[in-house]
């Protein structure tokens, strides 16, 4: 494992990179405003769950692999934009459809549930090849091949990534959860946050579509 030093400066560069928006943390915004806390939550899990997928491929070589085949990466690459895409047109249209209805009061948005949350989550994380190259060009210079294990230390080391993307986003569902309460009075502020979150995911799916297999 890298000493006391470089162990730090492994989890500061794990934690600017898990604040950074993704697809992950526009999921779990968008799955919050629409089905409250526990969604988001679970949501969240679901996420960290996919990046632990990614950690597990990477210590087997599987990711490599993957990144090396250009068919499978662009499978893989295709997949993931496409359930990106899906996702957040189905959050767009879900809000804007409830905006054309007529409202007793303030309707809560239409929940899924935490089951479901969570598996979307998952498939978010697990299907994007970009978390499956940032764990084999990243992780893997802060390996000490000298203390042996090296399998060990890669998963340990993305673990800790996983952890902190994870925290992030629970602390994305724990603020979106705020916006949505504060905002139950304003269901117009709600539905352009999530028409926002939608056309995010829509975004970020179309740039994984076009994103470019790494260099071996």
């Amino acid at each position: 494992m890298p000493d006391l030093t470089q162990f730090a400066l492994y989890a500061a560069a794990a934690l600017v990179l898990a604040v950074t928006p993704g697809p992950g943390i526009f999921y779990v915004a968008a799955r919050t405003l629409a089905g409250g806390r526990a969604e988001g939550v679970a949501s969240s899990i679901g996420t960290g769950v996919g990046g632990l997928v990614h950690v597990l491929a990477g210590s087997l070589g599987v990711s490599a692999i993957v990144l090396a085949s250009a068919e499978l990466f662009t499978a893989l690459k295709l997949l993931g934009a496409a359930y990106l895409v899906w996702l957040g047109l189905r959050t767009f249209r879900s809000a804007r459809r409830e905006a054309s209805t007529p409202l007793d009061g303030a309707r809560p948005a239409p929940a899924i549930g935490p089951k479901r949350a969570f598996r979307e989550g998952v498939l978010v994380e697990a299907l994007n090849p970009k978390t499956a190259a940032f764990f084999l060009a990243f992780v893997p210079q802060f390996l000490d091949p000298t203390e042996g294990h090296v399998a060990l230390q890669f998963v340990v080391l993305g673990f800790v990534s996983v952890a902190l993307n994870t925290l992030a986003d629970i602390a994305v569902a724990f603020a979106a959860s705020g916006i949505r309460d504060s905002a139950s009075a304003r269901p117009a502020l709600v539905r352009r946050l999530r028409e926002a979150s939608g056309a995010a995911m829509v975004a970020l799916g179309i740039g994984l579509a076009f994103a470019k297999r790494p260099a071996a």
